[in-house]
């Protein structure tokens, strides 16, 4: 498909509802655009998955509970590599993909893990990851510094592309730094300035420089192509559908866990609490954009948060309705608007928080909510016929636990929390010590729970 072809789904848009947005995206998801399908059956088994997750969505009762397995470093460990081969060996990475799918069988796409070879070429100074850092069979963590300095809220908040191009970035990988260079394009006012303008693209160094950038882009796009192909045999010879369109953060999030940092952020939530809001209201736009954006080519409709910083033992719940919620609503709403599902995965305790995401502005249904170490029968109190909700399974037991307590405990968990809108059970990714008939159990018990 052509990137800059009319996109039929698209026309009339300014004239539909939200609603009637989500139903065109539902059917892009369930067409399987471009998919080869080995068989008839093949693709009604991919319809039928990605129709019970609509019929779990949006607040019907679907034909069975739909099973998302949010594995990561797993696949590497199951066809046994190391964390730093999954990460640099593309090709093993990709057939790890496809031995995970065929043996387990998931509703939804397990996805690969970053390719480190694309970190390297950028010199990524904020995460260290295995045999960069760390050793071969350690996941990739972030390296939390105060890559945004205290004094800088005014200037991110005046031009955010400006100061993530000529300040921040920089700070992140030394690949970043040449378009630092880049004279902005608001100076192209005048026709007869055009010439002068145009100097500051020959600096030394910003030819080589984004030359650089492109070398990595094409790395990007090699990873794409072989863990690509691993997703299409999923889709079309499984019938296994993609699971969501982009990820996105709560705005306040995108300050404490990258730029400004655990540290920085609650200091600043004292020292100027005024620039964190506004800051944060400046998120809001930009992170619309991007999902949408995002959205416009992918198949799914979901756009996953994983919320970091806003759980019981980050802030209070004054400070969760004054800095945390009000701008992660307001992102939400704007993908509601735009026919897109926010799927909320609410890591650490929300049992503080659970009276305040029930929010009458987001309409019942648009949205779902995943939740790992918060009160499940609370949630299914409070958000039970408003929203699709879903629960975890601990990590420690699928790795020490027998099969009969895995298969008790999804029992005892879709009995509590499941609704007339159907369940959707995701495992964390910290499943170093996971066996695999445990993680069997979780999705074969699921997927077959009637209720």
């Amino acid at each position: 498909m052509s990137w800059n072809a009319p996109d039929p789904m698209f026309e009339g848009w300014d004239k539909l509802d939200w609603q009637e947005r989500r139903e065109r995206r539902f059917r892009r998801w369930l067409s399987a655009r471009g998919v080869e399908f080995s068989s008839d059956s093949v693709k009604e088994e991919y319809q039928q998955r990605v129709r019970s997750l609509i019929d779990a969505i949006t607040l019907k009762k679907p034909e069975r509970v739909p099973v998302c397995a949010n594995v990561h470093f797993y696949l590497a460990k199951y066809s046994g590599l190391t964390k730093k081969e999954a990460m640099y060996d593309y090709g093993r990475s990709a057939a790890a993909l496809i031995k995970f799918h065929e043996d387990f069988r998931p509703d939804v796409q397990a996805k690969p893990v970053a390719p480190a070879r694309v970190f390297e070429m950028l010199d990524l100074q904020f995460v260290d990851w295995p045999g960069h850092g760390l050793p071969d069979d350690t996941p990739w963590q972030y390296r939390e510094d105060e890559y945004m300095k205290a004094d800088e809220y005014d200037a991110l908040i005046a031009d955010p592309e400006g100061y993530f191009r000529r300040s921040l970035l920089p700070r992140f990988g030394s690949a970043f730094s040449p378009p630092a260079a880049m004279p902005p394009f608001t100076d192209f006012m005048e026709a007869a300035a055009i010439p002068y303008n145009l100097l500051g693209f020959a600096a030394p160094g910003l030819v080589e420089g984004m030359q650089r950038l492109a070398a990595v882009a094409g790395e990007c796009f090699a990873w794409l192509e072989v863990t690509g192909a691993a997703a299409a045999d999923a889709a079309g010879r499984l019938g296994i559908p993609p699971e969501w369109t982009c990820s996105a953060k709560a705005p306040y999030d995108v300050l404490a866990d990258t730029l400004r940092g655990t540290k920085g952020i609650m200091i600043d939530r004292f020292r100027q609490p005024e620039k964190i809001l506004r800051a944060a209201e400046r998120f809001v736009p930009l992170m619309i954009d991007m999902c949408v954006r995002q959205g416009a080519w992918a198949e799914s409709p979901l756009v996953f948060f994983w919320l970091h910083k806003g759980a019981d033992g980050f802030m209070s719940e004054s400070d969760f309705r004054t800095f945390y919620w009000p701008t992660l609503k307001a992102v939400m709403k704007g993908l509601v608007e735009q026919g897109l599902v926010p799927a909320m995965f609410a890591q650490g305790s929300y049992n503080k928080r659970l009276d305040i995401i029930a929010d009458d502005e987001l309409p019942p249904g648009s949205a779902l909510w995943m939740f790992d170490q918060t009160d499940m029968p609370a949630v299914k109190r409070t958000l039970g016929g408003y929203a699709c909700i879903a629960g975890n399974v601990p990590t420690g037991l699928l790795g020490v636990g027998t099969v009969h307590e895995v298969e008790k405990y999804v029992t005892d968990l879709l009995d509590t929390c499941a609704t007339e809108g159907g369940f959707i059970l995701r495992n964390g990714a910290a499943l170093d010590d996971a066996k695999a008939e445990n993680l069997k159990a979780m999705i074969d018990v699921g997927r077959s729970w009637r209720g």
